[in-house]
């Protein structure tokens, strides 16, 4: 391995990986902490830096100054709307630069600092790049790294940006639909020949705060990208939102507690029902939520299902609904009523968020059987986020 130093970053809103291929296989990259996961955080306190995962480990306690979610702010100005939306669920400070560039303020060694997000993330990239070396003995200079199909090339430019801050080499920016599609198909035995009729598959990838779909069409050897389309403002921190909302209420009608006033309160029940809407992934009954000493020394209790978080969030599943048909029309898919259903069995559908099972339904019930007329197989989850890391890595 020591000549082998090329790694593969799967850079996320909420989380990293890394990966290498060696052994015949591709590995990912477990951390300091064992975990294959390192959560996108930053954090500045008055002795040292925290990267990673010990930096999402007293988010709470240290919240003005530990940074998260910056990957969303990359190649963009102070005034961008996007940016002014971003800020106000994010709960440390910000301040605009020369050029009307992000600023991030901070409190570190006692000194107040200010850095761009090009330079927070480059903090990351450096710890990445730490994990990477640790785990494989060796040096490592050149990199591949994901990104949203929907990124500029002004995002792009600033992620190349960060990584020559923390002395990477990036070999190539990698959309995540394309590595997605690659990890489907590298493996597949059973592809139809190169001059047979290609397998049509669609992959849908909703993350921590985008939604990104791809039709791809697959033959022995090759494949061709027919159409993307996202929604960047779609993801599980949504749902999270509203389950928080949904408990804001129900507490301030029960303990006469408002926790939007609070915002390390709100923090602590964002975490909690983020949890809970993974438990509700597997079990349809009802599920409890209990904080201690949540607010003004109260413990709180509070019990949801299913049913009524899909319901709370049945527009946002619209939404996902509404992208696969953007894409779907994208790529110039006749639609059943003009093909027959031997022209369309070879169709599937490849999912990259299992959590939702009511997205799971919608797609089976709704969005194949309109367009497929249950011709099309629903395949599940692929793997999880870590395929695109793995074929990040493959590049």
């Amino acid at each position: 391995m020591a000549s082998m130093s090329v790694i593969g970053i799967d850079f996320g809103n909420e989380s990293c990986y890394v990966a290498v291929a060696r052994a015949g296989g591709i590995e990912t990259i477990a951390n300091d902490y064992s975990l294959r996961a390192t959560p996108s955080c930053v954090a500045f306190s008055g002795k040292n830096r925290l990267l990673g995962v010990a930096a999402h480990n007293q988010m709470v306690t240290n919240m003005k100054n530990t940074i998260h979610g910056f990957k969303r702010l990359l190649g963009r100005m102070h005034s961008d709307p996007h940016v002014s939306s971003e800020i106000k669920s994010l709960p440390f400070n910000f301040t605009p630069q020369n050029h009307g560039q992000i600023g991030i303020k901070v409190n570190y060694m006692d000194e107040d600092h200010v850095f761009s997000p090009e330079q927070i993330t480059a903090m990351l990239f450096t710890k990445l790049k730490d994990t990477a070396e640790q785990g494989l003995k060796t040096t490592v200079n050149d990199c591949v790294i994901s990104v949203p199909s929907y990124f500029t090339n002004a995002e792009r430019k600033a992620l190349l940006d960060s990584a020559q801050i923390a002395g990477l080499n990036v070999l190539r920016l990698m959309n995540e639909t394309t590595a997605t599609a690659l990890t489907y198909g590298i493996y597949k035995q059973d592809l139809p020949e190169p001059d047979d009729k290609p397998r049509n598959v669609f992959f849908v990838d909703c993350g921590h705060s985008s939604l990104q779909v791809s039709a791809v069409a697959f033959n022995k050897g090759k494949l061709k990208m027919l159409a993307t389309a996202a929604d960047s403002n779609l993801g599980g921190r949504d749902i999270d939102t509203i389950l928080a909302e949904y408990f804001c209420k129900e507490f301030e009608t029960k303990y006469k507690i408002n926790a939007r006033t609070n915002p390390k309160a709100y923090l602590r029940l964002r975490t909690e029902v983020e949890k809970l809407k993974k438990q509700m992934s597997a079990n349809s009954t009802k599920l409890p939520l209990n904080i201690e000493c949540f607010m003004d020394d109260k413990d709180v209790h509070g019990e949801i299902k299913r049913e009524i978080m899909e319901e709370l969030c049945a527009h946002l599943f619209h939404r996902v609904e509404q992208t696969m048909r953007r894409c779907l029309e994208d790529s110039s898919y006749v639609p059943y009523s003009y093909v027959s259903v031997r022209e369309t069995v070879r169709d599937e559908f490849t999912v990259n968020f299992s959590r939702f099972s009511a997205i799971f339904t919608g797609l089976d019930a709704k969005f194949v059987a309109r367009s497929f007329v249950g011709s099309a197989r629903l395949l599940g989850a692929i793997g999880g986020i870590e395929p695109v890391v793995w074929k990040a890595c493959l590049r």
